[in-house]
């Protein structure tokens, strides 16, 4: 796999005049306004007869300004000034002219177009030339890279509890301050590259270098991550390279009157879930297309880094259909492995790395792939982070189940430590997946319909609700202090939002009801979401003052069956969990030396009763216990 990352690499090197040169193409490709005021133009259409620019600027004329043909299926366009003006005025709408080996003409969007808009009478949309006379100037450099990551999953779309595609602004002026008063440092954003069909959730892109403009303008998204940088936010770009739209008058399917265009031919050249098309990895024009849209996103807008989604369907054949994965290494090495894009993934590593050093990178691969997390000049993936897919579902299939009593100690915590050593994981126990329509929350799935009855203080507190409440609270904490080196949330969730997710579409008439995120449920005083909020936040403030993220993997000291009791040590502190449903202890004896609480789940400002005395200090005693000198009673 170094090899062949190497030889690549050497060819970039040698042909290209380098891996910067090579990435930045993003600034000559599609249409880009010169410093005399002229526009160069230039794209990759090697199935096309002819490509010629039309536009607002031309009245449409189809066949005013043809391109030149250039090597290797290459074409360009040189549009001088007028009197010192660009030719192509900012906001003017435009469109390739593609002449397809049929004679047809085809008329496309850039497949490197920085802004694309849709009218709300027309279905497609158009590609818009951006070019503003000033545009946003970043005010605040970017935080240092994170020892500790706390990240906080985000859609800009349903950050409002109104029922309407929220905007840029209004993440950067109502949801920022809210994540970092939760204590999150870094927010992840979702479905930012343009998609045209909403409820994909971002994962159906069909512009790759455009921001979404249903949100607002390119500049609204630069202000929002310079206002995160001026918090200390680390903002990173959930990016989707493992598939693109099917869409082909908006999007890149056949621009130029291919289906090998930028894809794979064929049947390898479509995802047969998600019915979409799969990039060809090996293919040099779209290696400096995908290497180029990183680039970009970095240097353009200034984001800190990316979560890569859907890995494991670019690092195998059978893309994980149908698939298991028991971690034998059988699995990992063999034919069905897509190397050429595990080396994309190799060179796009290698490049943020030397570029961008402070940059961050996540993959979400469920598969396990060994080294994916290690330096790409050991012959890993060059990852910084993985998710640690297993924990939500691990937490499902408890609550789903098995009762209460029958909670497994010892495979909960084998679930949340096993991981390989020198590969950071990121814990979570839940994310946007969970919370989407079809699928249930933690905080639905422990309390259900008794949410939307039983939440407010002035209703006497329930089983149901007191279960569920404190569940909610130490599935979370133990995930966080336990599950990896960092840790995620999705918006809302961590307040036990009572609603799923839901985006318009035909099956629910296009309503906006649960595309939404109610936030202002925890500003009221009268219902018990503030208690899951608060703690939340206290969880996240105490790892900031302690760092366990940052520090080596937890000592646990107990996971006894019967008193279902889980404890360990991570950073200096003391981890105490009791899952037991209605048995507490008195002088329950733990490893420790000096014990002091901090952080109490049963606490009154979190939703607790309160049983605890916190003024208390408790002395070690020379007594072992649990392989351990030194032990106290709580």
């Amino acid at each position: 796999r170094y090899s062949l990352f190497y030889n690549r690499l050497k060819n970039i090197e040698e042909s290209e005049g380098g891996l910067d040169k090579f990435t930045k193409s993003y600034k000559t490709f599609g249409v880009n306004q010169l410093a005399d005021g002229g526009i160069y133009c230039k794209e990759w259409a090697p199935g096309a007869q002819a490509v010629f620019l039309a536009g607002d600027f031309n009245g449409w004329n189809p066949s005013s300004h043809p391109y030149k043909k250039l090597e290797y299926g290459k074409w360009e366009l040189f549009i001088p000034s007028e009197d010192g003006c660009s030719p192509v005025p900012h906001g003017s709408k435009l469109k390739v002219v593609i002449r397809a080996q049929n004679g047809a003409l085809l008329y496309r969007i850039s497949p490197w177009a920085r802004y694309v808009v849709r009218d709300e009478d027309k279905v497609n949309y158009d590609w818009v030339h951006w070019n503003p006379p000033q545009s946003y100037i970043h005010k605040n450099p970017s935080p240092k890279r994170l020892k500790s990551l706390r990240i906080y999953e985000s859609h800009v779309g349903i950050a409002s509890p109104e029922g309407k595609v929220a905007s840029y602004k209004n993440f950067t002026y109502n949801v920022l301050p809210r994540i970092k008063d939760l204590g999150y440092n870094c927010v992840q954003l979702m479905a930012i590259m343009e998609h045209a069909y909403y409820a994909s959730f971002g994962y159906q892109v069909t512009s790759f270098f455009a921001a979404s403009s249903r949100y607002g303008t390119p500049d609204d998204l630069k202000e929002m991550i310079d206002i995160a940088h001026s918090m200390g936010i680390t903002v990173l770009l959930d990016v989707v390279h493992s598939h693109a739209s099917k869409n082909s008058e908006d999007g890149l399917n056949q621009f130029d009157g291919t289906d090998s265009c930028f894809f794979h031919s064929g049947y390898k050249g479509n995802h047969q879930l998600w019915d979409s098309r799969l990039f060809d990895y090996a293919n040099w024009e779209v290696l400096r297309f995908l290497l180029s849209n990183l680039r970009m996103w970095i240097e353009d807008y200034r984001f800190d880094g990316f979560r890569f989604d859907g890995v494991t369907s670019m690092l195998y054949h059978h893309h994980g259909i149908g698939t298991g994965f028991s971690g034998d290494y059988n699995e990992y090495f063999g034919l069905h492995v897509d190397e050429d894009a595990l080396c994309y993934l190799m060179l796009a590593n290698h490049m943020i790395n030397t570029l961008h050093p402070e940059c961050i990178t996540i993959a979400e691969d469920v598969s396990g792939m060994p080294a994916l997390c290690r330096p790409v000049a050991e012959g890993g993936g060059g990852f910084d982070y993985r998710l640690a897919m297993a924990i939500p579902d691990k937490w499902i299939q408890i609550i789903k189940e098995l009762k209460d009593e029958d909670w497994n100690m010892g495979n909960i915590v084998h679930t949340l430590t096993n991981r390989r050593c020198e590969e950071k994981y990121i814990a979570y126990a839940e994310s946007h997946d969970q919370a989407l329509v079809g699928d249930k929350t933690l905080a639905f799935r422990l309390m259900d319909a008794e949410m939307y009855t039983n939440m407010s203080v002035l209703m006497p507190l329930t089983p149901v609700i007191d279960r569920g409440i404190q569940l909610h609270k130490m599935i979370r904490l133990i995930t966080h202090a336990l599950g990896g080196e960092s840790y995620l949330n999705f918006m809302g969730n961590e307040f036990g939002h009572p609603e799923w997710l839901d985006f318009p579409r035909i099956g629910n008439n296009e309503s906006y009801h649960y595309a939404r995120r109610q936030f202002n449920l925890t500003e009221d005083d009268l219902l018990r979401y503030k208690f899951l909020n608060a703690f939340d936040r206290d969880m996240n403030k105490l790892e900031e003052r302690f760092g366990w993220l940052a520090s080596p993997q937890a000592y646990v000291s107990e996971k006894h069956e019967s008193n279902k009791v889980i404890a360990f040590e991570r950073a200096g502190l003391i981890f105490i969990f009791n899952f037991h449903p209605y048995q507490s202890y008195v002088d329950y004896r733990v490893v420790a030396f000096k014990y002091k609480i901090l952080l109490d789940s049963d606490a009154g400002e979190y939703g607790g009763h309160q049983r605890l005395d916190h003024s208390t200090e408790y002395f070690s005693e020379e007594y072992p216990h649990n392989y351990r000198p030194n032990s106290i009673m709580v």
